[in-house]
């Protein structure tokens, strides 16, 4: 409870430039920073992706979290994609590019709600375990969890200045 779950930015870049021959840490490490680098998405939001997402410049979708929610006025949240954001669609993503086809290959269609929920919790204990591992060798002394990429992408927002109103839009917030 109430400990820093953030990222300093010297953590950030020594993640970010982390090299390995690992696949197991490679794709981690690139679901990890897609998540961060694409407003502190969660994970569930990025395994449920599609093509038709990008729509142009931009990254555009609804929280899965949210998404079911009764408000009317919900805005999507939109992530400009960065070149970072593209190399990793490039490498780790479908290689079907279908508008309803999804962007990362872990969900499959035709999969019910438990299978699902099971690859869902199966990508993050992955994502997290990857972590772990590259924060071992990285000698930092904190958990680097998916959660990790939401709160580090608010802390540095908010370091930077930006004010909470961007913060919370940015997150999805209301």
């Amino acid at each position: 409870r109430n400990l820093k779950k953030a990222l300093t930015q010297d953590e950030l870049k020594r993640v970010f430039y982390f090299q390995s021959t690992s696949e197991k840490l490679i794709t981690g490490k690139a679901y990890w920073l897609f998540c961060y680098l694409a407003n502190g998405m969660n994970v569930k939001d990025m395994i449920y992706l599609k093509w038709k997402n990008i729509q142009d410049e931009y990254l555009v979708f609804a929280r899965a979290k949210t998404e079911k929610s009764t408000r009317l006025d919900q805005k999507p949240i939109t992530v400009y994609l960065t070149e970072d954001l593209r190399d990793i669609i490039n490498t780790h993503g479908s290689e079907s590019r279908l508008p309803n086809d999804y962007l990362f290959p872990i969900i499959q269609p035709n999969l019910n709600a438990l299978e699902q929920f099971d690859l869902l919790n199966y990508t993050r204990r992955v994502i997290n375990e990857a972590m772990a591992e590259i924060a071992s060798e990285l000698n930092i002394d904190k958990k680097i969890t998916t959660i990790v990429t939401r709160h580090s992408f608010s802390t540095q927002l908010k370091r930077a200045g930006v004010s909470t109103e961007y913060i919370q839009e940015a997150l999805g917030h209301t």
